[in-house]
């Protein structure tokens, strides 16, 4: 619970309005005027397309008990005056956070942020009332919101943060304030800001100084970078294939789109799991789960049952089944790495095999030799048939040349829409993964409507 007061001076704003509104209740903050109702704190935030401030009036009317505001306004109710909304809210949520003694867990890295942050909040809610960052809410605007949407029925929460640049970490963990860390990874992510992997680290890593005293630091122990990754005061817990890793897997069955099942090995002794995700890196993720599962005295049977209720979310690596053919529809986010390990998943089937693979974005000035690098791994893979779309991509279609995959080259996904029908043939297993500024969600809608 928290009053418009304490709003007031968490954010250092000028209230205007009655003074006895001051202990009314915020029920809800809402940076989106069509979910405002009752007890709601309507921020108005200044986008791309419209203006928050448009929409005050509208937002008393639905019931807001408050609006947080970068200038007056004419009206009697009450609002706030803040010199920027969107840095108002973050101080409101730090405020906010410390007044919660739950678990809470974060989790970051260059690939598998929001699946693993699924797949520990999916293992978390076997046995906490577990608040989780919904889709992709893991920026500057989203963390806060998130963090806000707490309440007294919570036990524990997973937040997402996604960083893109130096700095940007430093301000999401000082909102979060985690107890528990979970670095999935150092990629190559968003490079044109962080120039290369070590610049990966040193920004993912800003957060290690907002972790809670006796906190703990859950990392990938198989990445070379965070293999031998110690921060003072916080405990280190590994996971990974890898022997030496504090959480690992053994006997690992890859069973294609399946999924997975293996042994999870740790000092705690031996359970079998299975992931119905396809990719071994999904594997990955639920050993990060259990080892976060183990710190919070989750019981192997629950974390186990959270490791296999497991699902994507969205365009995130869905597998679709038509009459006419399978389709593995990855088209939230695409880099190197990820998109071998959907490669991978593809060449595991027994079917013919198309991969549809459009331009991975923010790589930086190496840009062009990672797409082609994708294009020969998908031949060194098998793969029968390499569709490739976008700009970049030309360089993917590159790489693949010279093998027995059959390559095709489109410039726009408008173009390769248009012909999709003659390429796919009845029975073909088909991935579609690209970074979500291509769209290809698109192009899996359209094969959706093939027959």
């Amino acid at each position: 619970m928290i009053t418009l007061r304490e709003v007031l001076n968490a954010c250092d704003g000028r209230y205007s309005g009655d003074e006895l509104r001051l202990d009314d209740v915020v029920m809800s903050f809402e940076q989106d005027s069509r979910k405002v109702g009752h007890g709601t704190l309507f921020v108005a935030i200044k986008g791309e397309r419209a203006d928050g401030h448009n929409f005050v009036q509208s937002c008393y009317e639905k019931g807001a008990v408050c609006c947080l505001v970068e200038h007056d306004i004419d009206t009697d109710k009450p609002y706030i005056v803040v010199e920027s909304t969107l840095e108002a809210i973050k101080k409101i949520a730090e405020y906010y956070r410390e007044k919660f003694t739950i678990p809470v867990v974060s989790v970051s890295g260059s690939v598998g942020k929001t699946s693993t942050k699924g797949m520990i909040g999916s293992v978390l809610n076997q046995h906490f009332n577990t608040l989780i960052t919904e889709g992709n809410h893991n920026n500057e605007i989203g963390v806060p919101f998130t963090l806000l949407r707490l309440n007294d029925k919570h036990e524990a929460a997973v937040i997402e943060m996604g960083i893109s640049d130096f700095g940007e970490m430093t301000r999401l963990a000082k909102m979060v304030k985690p107890n528990i860390v979970v670095l999935t990874n150092i990629g190559i992510a968003h490079l044109e800001n962080l120039k290369d992997r070590n610049g990966v680290l040193k920004a993912k890593t800003e957060c290690m100084p907002f972790v809670k005293k006796g906190g703990y630091m859950v990392i990938n122990g198989d990445d070379d970078k965070l293999e031998n990754y110690e921060y003072d005061g916080l405990n280190r817990v590994r996971f990974g294939f890898n022997s030496y890793n504090d959480v690992r897997a053994e006997n690992v069955c890859d069973l294609g789109i399946a999924g997975c099942e293996f042994d999870i090995v740790s000092k705690s002794g031996k359970v079998h799991a299975r992931t119905l995700v396809p990719g071994r890196h999904m594997v990955l993720n639920a050993l990060c789960a259990y080892a976060v599962g183990k710190i919070l005295s989750v019981s192997d049977d629950d974390i186990v049952k959270g490791i296999e209720s497991f699902r994507t979310e969205g365009d995130r690596t869905n597998v679709i089944r038509t009459d006419f053919v399978t389709v593995i529809s990855d088209c939230y986010n695409a880099n190197p790495v990820s998109t071998k390990a959907s490669i991978d998943v593809l060449a595991s089937t027994n079917t013919r095999t198309v991969a549809i693979l459009g331009d991975m974005l923010e790589l930086g000035d190496n840009e062009n030799e990672f797409h082609r690098s994708v294009g020969e791994y998908a031949k060194d893979k098998g793969i029968d048939v390499l569709v490739c779309v976008g700009k970049l991509s030309s360089h993917m279609a590159d790489g693949a040349k010279g093998g027995k995959t059959s390559v095709i080259y489109f410039e726009t996904k408008e173009k390769l829409i248009a012909s999709i029908s003659d390429i796919l043939q009845n029975g073909d297993t088909v991935l579609v993964k690209a970074s979500h500024g291509m769209h290809l969600e698109q192009v899996v809608e359209k094969i959706k409507d093939m027959k």
